[in-house]
């Protein structure tokens, strides 16, 4: 029985990167030999086994044999005789296809090392194309490894797989892993850019896609394409370190542009509402968390609203924060501005603008924040407001906090 270490954490050590999670491949056991030695099973599809100290992942050595459609559609075998070699031949692509062994010597039949040297992304084999998972993981990946380039055949695979239907038996789980991962890679763009390029960002999201193309108001959008406008926005979120709810809710929030009638362009009246619409759809579909579609929503309606908010006085700023239940949910009325500053520097030429609208609206919160609501209700209810009359007493009373504060 042999233990390699394999794929990404292979692969970063040889870039230079820090290595997180490790997996191992044994070579030369049997399931029982590992049930004997300690490990624990995990997962149903292939022998895959828990380190009884580390919990780390050790898979026994296997081959696969494409079944049915789909990254479910694969039969696996594992047996004492699969060579390692065998065992990296299905991997997806030739950097996580290097194996360690324990005294540090690398196996590595398909020229991974070669690849990492040339930074360039190319896949192992044909089999490759099918599991459409792979796809997506490419795509997250040139999003990390932004400067590397992907091998021309491995592109022309990328078209084939759309082509030939695999991407539509993606599942949203797995959609959604991995596009939330990208989402957070230092270059999201470049994932967007390698989907759109093979054709499955029109399979996969056509919400976003359908945006390239799209003209807004070149005094507003110097960059005028909508698409191009939002892959700026991402590439602000990842400048400023947004959260993934931020980067969700920036992907998103301007869908509705989408579904302008072509007759109004370059104007996108009401498209805030509209692209509500499309979020809640989308994360639906795509079974997003709760956190990242609340968020999605709120950006999505009032983005315009807190660009333009310096034009507002004390009651419609109340109001803004009503709608954004911010008075309540300080933290996440944070994301919110955080992601309409992405939004505002994601054009082009403004990348390095101020953003005064995020301080402002911060300051705006803490004046209306700072009034007593306890105190303010009490009073109203002694000047005989029932019900609906005392929230709009507590309101007023957050109104003359704000109009105080505009004033000092």
């Amino acid at each position: 029985m042999k233990v390699y270490e394999v794929g990404g954490a292979v692969r970063d050590r040889l870039l230079g990167r820090p290595a997180s999670d490790r997996d191992w491949v044994v070579v030369g056991a049997t399931p029982q030999q590992m049930l004997d030695a300690g490990y624990r099973p995990v997962g149903r599809d292939f022998p895959v086994f828990l380190h009884p100290e580390t919990g780390e992942e050790y898979a026994l050595a296997r081959t696969e044999r494409k079944s049915a459609p789909g990254y479910h559609g694969f039969q696996f075998h594992a047996a004492p005789d699969v060579t390692l070699e065998q065992d990296l031949a299905r991997r997806d692509l030739t950097l996580n296809a290097i194996a360690r062994a324990p005294d540090g010597t690398l196996v590595d039949p398909f020229g991974g090392q070669r690849d990492l040297q040339a930074g360039v992304l190319r896949h192992v084999s044909d089999a490759f194309s099918e599991d459409p998972v792979r796809l997506l993981r490419l795509a997250r990946l040139a999003a990390r490894f932004h400067d590397f380039s992907i091998a021309p055949e491995t592109l022309a695979l990328l078209g084939q797989m759309v082509a030939g239907g695999e991407v539509d038996h993606l599942v949203a789980e797995r959609v959604w892993q991995e596009l939330s991962r990208g989402l957070m890679e230092d270059v999201p763009p470049r994932m967007f850019a390698v989907l759109r390029g093979c054709g499955a960002l029109a399979r996969l999201l056509p919400e976003v896609d359908r945006l390239w193309g799209v003209p807004q108001r070149a005094e507003h959008h110097p960059e005028i394409d909508t698409g191009v406008h939002l892959m700026l926005v991402l590439r602000q979120c990842a400048l400023l370190a947004a959260p993934l709810t931020v980067r969700w809710a920036c992907l998103v929030h301007d869908l509705g542009k989408g579904t302008t009638p072509r007759e109004q362009w370059p104007r996108h009246v009401g498209h805030e509402g509209r692209s509500a619409k499309l979020a809640a759809l989308v994360a639906e579909r795509l079974r997003v968390p709760t956190d990242c579609r609340a968020l999605a929503d709120v950006v999505a309606r009032e983005h315009g609203h807190v660009h333009r908010s310096g034009e507002l006085g004390a009651a419609a700023l109340v109001r803004l924060l009503e709608r954004c239940d911010a008075l309540r949910r300080p933290a996440r009325f944070a994301d919110v501005l955080l992601a309409c500053e992405c939004d505002a520097r994601g054009r082009a030429g403004r990348e390095n603008d101020p953003y005064p609208a995020r301080d402002r609206l911060t300051q705006v919160l803490a004046w209306a924040a700072s009034v007593d609501t306890a105190a303010a209700a009490q009073a109203a209810t002694q000047q005989g407001s029932k019900g609906p009359q005392i929230g709009e007493a507590v309101h007023t009373a957050r109104v003359a906090a704000v109009a105080a504060g505009l004033a000092a």
